[in-house]
Order: structure tokens, then sequence, then C-alpha cells
């Protein structure tokens, strides 16, 4: 296959896939920006709820994350029932992993006071998660069947479902935070049921899809039949992943925790460089996701040249975007931080001084973190996934953290420092995980082609 058959097949499954992420952003962009309008004190609770709440989520995305590689070996190697039990059972995982998250999201409030956040601005924080923590049953089921569409290559309705999701989203936000047209004025926790709302609609929608759409699966029927072989094998694929994703989402979750202890000023600048980040590395995100799928299709066939080819173009297609965003962080990253912050906050001067010093630390770390997010993506394709795991966790906790403390705290840099320890401990992430690549993969696709 020639490298232009790889850009376009790679760009068909990436660009889907990336404006799913960019839209699930700006569902969340959204929330930040209508909860920013209504009062900082909320917008900065708003930032610890989710930060809360998304670990929790990540997590047991992880299983969800396990579907895609597996339905593109499957898929390669035409076992469709090997398919139907893989998302399945990820299913059964995200329901389990949902309940459990339900449980611990309740004692928020004490974990945050616990950890020195402000009890008024932890309060507020509870009353986000006890709503908006039940969106993960949603959210997780509809991850597993966005994986299991995007393992056979047919990602645009799922992009489609997401456009629709962040409208309605956006509309809900909009009439429950700020109590318009008769509906009460209900502020954070407004926002928490328009995240519950436009989650369940997502998953429905997919869901109804994959049963008109896909019956050959059958992927419902009789779907309380426990696989025992299978639900182990995504387990086992599916935790170490959630670790691993959980261990880079804890590195920013505690950058905020970080930010917190400085006052609300700087932990609502903080929340909107990482909003404005997280947007553009979800399209990175997106390309990982293609990697994987394309990565796990060629390994079903043991083709390794084709592997290599896929890989390179995502690498260039990866750095292209990392050139743009750090332009973006650079020249014009004032009117990006002032999207957020409403135009008679007192505090808004200061809020956007310092998210535009944050976003400038931001432009840094653009090409490491494309770098190691793309370089997961395709391990995970070829099946190494537990030595990925002590990686992230060594390069975010044994370097990223330290470092962001040591700088950020213990020497007073503050905001700059906590974004320095980041950019130390994604740097980490990528060269070891680039050094990984070029010491197994090659192993794993002969060993492979031997089966």
């Amino acid at each position: 296959m020639r490298y232009s058959d790889h850009l376009k097949r790679t760009l068909k499954l990436a660009l889907p896939l990336a404006g799913g992420h960019v839209v699930q952003m700006l569902i969340n962009i959204t929330d930040a920006i209508m909860v920013g309008w209504y009062s900082v004190e909320a917008f900065a609770a708003l930032v610890l709820g989710t930060t809360c709440l998304f670990v929790i989520y990540i997590l047991g995305a992880g299983f969800s994350q396990a579907v895609p590689a597996l339905v593109a070996q499957a898929v390669a190697r035409g076992e469709l029932n090997t398919a139907r039990r893989v998302t399945r059972m990820a299913l059964w995982l995200s329901i389990l992993s949902s309940a459990i998250g339900l449980v611990i999201l309740s004692f928020t409030d004490t974990i945050l006071v616990a950890i020195g956040q402000d009890a008024n601005l932890s309060f507020l924080a509870q009353s986000y998660v006890s709503i908006a923590g039940f969106s993960l049953f949603a959210g997780l089921c509809l991850a597993s069947l966005r994986s299991f569409l995007s393992g056979l290559e047919l990602v645009g309705v799922a992009f489609v479902v997401s456009v629709a999701g962040g409208c309605l989203n956006a509309v809900l936000n909009y009439v429950l935070i700020f109590g318009y047209y008769g509906a009460p004025e209900l502020g954070i926790q407004g926002a928490a049921i328009a995240s519950v709302g436009s989650n369940v609609f997502m998953a429905v929608c997919l869901g109804v899809y994959t049963v008109i759409k896909l019956p050959q699966y059958k992927l419902f029927y009789r779907f309380w039949m426990a696989d025992r072989k299978v639900f182990m094998l995504v387990f086992s694929m599916g935790f170490p992943i959630g670790l691993t994703m959980l261990a880079e989402v804890g590195l920013f979750s505690v950058s905020s925790i970080m930010m917190g202890w400085f006052g609300t000023i700087p932990l609502a600048a903080h929340g909107i460089a990482l909003q404005l980040t997280s947007i553009m590395f979800v399209i990175h995100l997106g390309l990982s996701n293609a990697v994987t799928v394309r990565a796990g299709n060629a390994y079903g066939r043991a083709d390794y040249q084709g592997l290599k080819q896929g890989a390179y173009v995502a690498s260039g297609l990866s750095f292209v975007v990392a050139v743009v965003t750090l332009a973006l962080f650079v020249f014009v990253p004032e009117p990006l931080v002032a999207l957020f912050i409403d135009h008679d906050e007192p505090a808004r001067d200061a809020i956007i001084q310092m998210g535009v010093l944050l976003l400038w630390m931001a432009a840094l770390f653009q090409f490491v973190d494309a770098g190691q997010v793309l370089a997961m993506g395709l391990l995970r394709g070829v099946q190494d996934i537990k030595i990925p795991m002590y990686i992230a966790a060594f390069s975010y906790w044994g370097i990223g953290v330290p470092v962001a403390y040591l700088l950020g705290v213990v020497l007073d840099l503050q905001g700059v420092g906590i974004w320095l320890g980041l950019l130390c401990g994604l740097g980490a992430a990528a060269a070891l995980l680039g050094l990984r690549i070029y010491r197994i993969v090659p192993h794993k696709m002969n060993a492979a082609g031997l089966a």
C-alpha cells in the first residue's frame, strides 16, 4: 500500500474520531463557559468536581479502550462472534465500574477538604458530582459502543451522534444554569443535569444504531449471559489501559489540586488553560485511536510493513496539529482565555493574565504530548499493555508530579512551576514509549506472522 493510501485511510478514521473527541470536549467547554458566566466560584468548583468525576470515568474507560484493537483483529480474521463477545463484556465492565465510581463520588467533598481545598468550593463540587455521577453509566457504555464501531471502521455515525449530543447539552445548560424559559435557576447543578441528559441521549442513539444497522453482530441478544473467558480478556487488557490513562489524568488532576492551594483565581486560570489544551490534545487522541485500529488490523494480518507506514503517516499528521496548536497558544492566547470569563467579572483581568502565561507554558509540551499518546495507541494495537502502563506511572508520577511540586510549591514558582512539571512528565513518557516501540513491535509482529 502506498503512503497516499495510508494517508486516506488514516484520515477517514481519524477525522471522525478526532471530531467526536473535539465535540465531547466542546461539551465540557460549554459547561465551563456557561458556569464561568454564572460565577467564578461556581467555575472553580466545577474544575474540582469534573476533575474528580473524570478520574473515575477514565479508569472505567480503559475497558472500552481495549475494544477497538480486539474488534479490528477479530474482523481481520473473520471472527464476528469474537467481536460481539468482546464488546458485550466491555459493556458489562462499564456498568460495573460506573456503580463502583458512583459510590466513591459520594465522598467527594470529604476527600477535597482532606487534601486542602476550600470547604465552600468542596461543597459546591459535591453538589455537582452527586448528579453528574449518574452520567457514568451512559458515558462509559457510550465509550464501549463507540469503540466497537471504531474497530469496524464505522466512525461517522458516532461523530454525528456526538454533535447532536453536544447541541442538546448546550441547550440544557443554557436553560437550567440560568433558569430561562420558566426553568428553575440551578447553577452548577443545572450543568450536571445537562451532562446526564446528553450522555443518555448519545448512548441510546448508538445502541439503537447497532441494533438496526448491524443485526449480524447480535450485540444485545441474551445480554445477561456471562462470558467468563472474554470477560477476563477484556479486563486484563482494559484495567492496565485504564490505569495508564489514570496515571496521565492523575498528573493533571494533582496539578489542579496544587493550583487550588494558591486560591480561586489561579485555579480558575488553570482550569481554562486545561480546557484549551485538552481540546487540542483530543485531536492527537483521535489520531491515536485510528492508529490503534489500523495497527490492530495489521497485527491480525501480520503486516509489519503496513503497520510502519501507517505509523509514519499518523506521526506526520500529529506533528502538523502540534505546530498549529503552538502557534495559537503563543500568538493569540488572550482571546482564547477571555472566552471563559464574563465581562463584568471583577477578577477578569487577573484570570486572563495568568491564563495567558499558562498557555505559553502549554505550548512547550505540544510535541511530547502528541508523541506519547500516539506511541501509546500503536502499542495498544499490538496488545502491548502492561509495560506501557509502568512507563506511564513512572513518567507521570515518578517525574511529573515531584517536579511540579518542587518547582510550583517548594520553589514558589506556582503555576509556571507546576506546568513545567507537566512538561517533564510528558517528555519522559514520550521518550520511553518511543524506545519501547523500537524494541518490542518488530518482535510482536514477527511472532504474529509465525502464529
